[in-house]
């Protein structure tokens, strides 16, 4: 199965989010942080997390990219487990067998927006509009090299 692993490109996110992923953390879109917060209350980073960020399953931290990635079905479950325990200790849900089906849904939407080839970027784009929020994926794919795109080249310096 794929999944979404969060990587850093450059050190932006710990700078931009209230709280940065690590690299390396499965990842959901964590919309479900931002159901009861007016817009207008968010600090800066914040609106920026609500804005651009894909939420680490470990930190519960926010990261402006996801990788496309296999996961084992032993490894999806824990993040299941994971984001379950996050509801009942972060948003109050009851216990942890009425958190499992909201933590399952959101997992699987994550494993749904992962259909791609293997190390490809996705980044988030949401907005709020009349009808609740607006999500957009953006996806880059990597080139046949693996590389996502040349940002700059080494160049010897010439006597």
């Amino acid at each position: 199965m794929k999944f979404l692993r969060t990587i850093r490109l450059d050190p932006s996110d710990t700078n931009v989010f209230p709280r940065a992923a690590e690299p390396g953390e499965w990842a959901v879109p964590g919309t479900f942080e931002f159901a009861d917060v007016p817009p207008e209350t968010m600090s800066r980073k914040e609106q920026l997390a609500f804005k651009n960020g894909w939420l680490g399953t470990d930190s519960f931290g926010r990261s402006t990219f996801v990788q496309v990635v296999d996961i084992s079905d032993r490894q999806f479950e824990d993040v299941v487990q994971c984001l379950a325990a996050h509801f009942v200790d972060a948003y109050g849900a009851p216990d942890l067998p009425a958190a499992l089906g909201p933590a399952r849904e959101e997992a699987t939407y994550a494993a749904e927006l992962a259909q791609h080839q293997g190390l490809t970027l996705l980044a988030m784009e949401r907005d709020f509009t009349d009808q609740g929020v607006s999500e957009r994926v953006s996806v880059v794919t990597p080139k046949d090299d693996g590389l996502h795109a040349r940002i700059w080249e080494i160049v010897e310096d010439e006597d």
